[in-house]
């Protein structure tokens, strides 16, 4: 790997500058919003004008802190969010590598059927998979033989239907990116790889993935933030987080906390929590990346 040169930085920056003053100036302003209403007790007599705003300072996070119920949205957020990398990645690499080895026309076919999953918005995909998984009428009950049996109302069941279904819409991204990745291999890396003997197995453990690896870490980057801020799959298929809100992750917690409990500043607290783990995930792992070599 050729080392990097000092100029490098500034010419990558140049060009990310107009995109970095469109995420600041899209991005920036709700996101100070957010952060001014956490520090704040913002509830509904003060949207009303009935009550002057009280400054909490941090009073809001301690609260959370001290909250055993966000402890436990916590940890079922990260355990939801994993499953639903490890499965998007896995699927999503699989498939890349099929796309592949298929004739043209099966190639097409199972573009079309991931863009398509790809492309129907998250509001349409969770109520078409609520009917597929009814328990009346759905298709699965029915093709499995288990008429009546109802997917949403076990906790664990649930969450697992609704990780499926995002697997479902998120996996097309990584399936197309890591396939592009593939082609642009060179033909003779692969040929020398077949020539010393490597099975189709041991070619792509030890040739094909380690050139994808950038390629992985962007997907895998993007997956973390994408299953971490699940909102609406998890409130169409568990009727806003299940039964006695056994299925709530943090954003619908946040949700429940601002609009259904009109505790505005403490929603807002745990949007900022949310904000602030996902920026930490992100620099700890380029960090990683960076130290290890992987990235430059």
């Amino acid at each position: 790997m050729m080392p990097a040169r000092r100029g490098d930085g500034r010419v990558a920056f140049t060009y990310l500058a107009p995109a970095l003053l469109v995420l600041v100036g899209l991005m920036g302003y709700p996101i100070y919003q957010l952060v001014v209403i956490s520090l704040f007790d913002y509830g509904q007599e003060q949207v009303s004008g009935g009550a002057p705003l009280t400054f909490l300072g941090l009073g809001n996070y301690a609260d959370l802190l001290r909250d055993a119920r966000f402890w436990a949205v916590l940890g079922q957020t990260v355990a939801f969010a994993a499953v639903c990398v490890v499965g998007t990645l896995l699927v999503g690499t699989a498939l890349a590598v099929l796309v592949t080895r298929v004739r043209t026309w099966a190639r097409m076919a199972l573009f079309l059927a991931a863009l398509g999953a790809w492309a129907t918005p998250a509001v349409a995909g969770s109520t078409i998979w609520l009917f597929l998984f009814d328990a009346n009428f759905g298709f699965a009950n029915e093709l499995l033989g288990t008429t009546g049996f109802s997917w949403t109302y076990d906790k664990w069941v649930a969450f697992g239907l609704v990780a499926a279904q995002v697997i479902w819409c998120s996996f097309p991204f990584v399936m197309v990116t890591l396939y592009a990745g593939i082609k642009a291999i060179p033909g003779e890396v692969l040929e020398a790889a077949a020539l010393d003997g490597a099975s189709t197995a041991k070619a792509a453990t030890t040739v094909i993935l380690p050139l994808l690896r950038p390629l992985l870490i962007v997907v895998t980057i993007q997956s973390i933030i994408w299953d971490f801020k699940v909102f609406t799959q998890i409130y169409i298929m568990t009727n806003g987080g299940g039964i006695a809100g056994r299925n709530l992750v943090l954003n619908v917690y946040a949700y429940q906390q601002a609009f259904a409990a009109s505790e505005y500043g403490l929603g807002a607290s745990i949007g900022v929590v949310t904000t602030v783990l996902l920026l930490i995930v992100t620099v700890g792992y380029l960090r990683a990346l960076r130290r290890s070599g992987e990235v430059l």
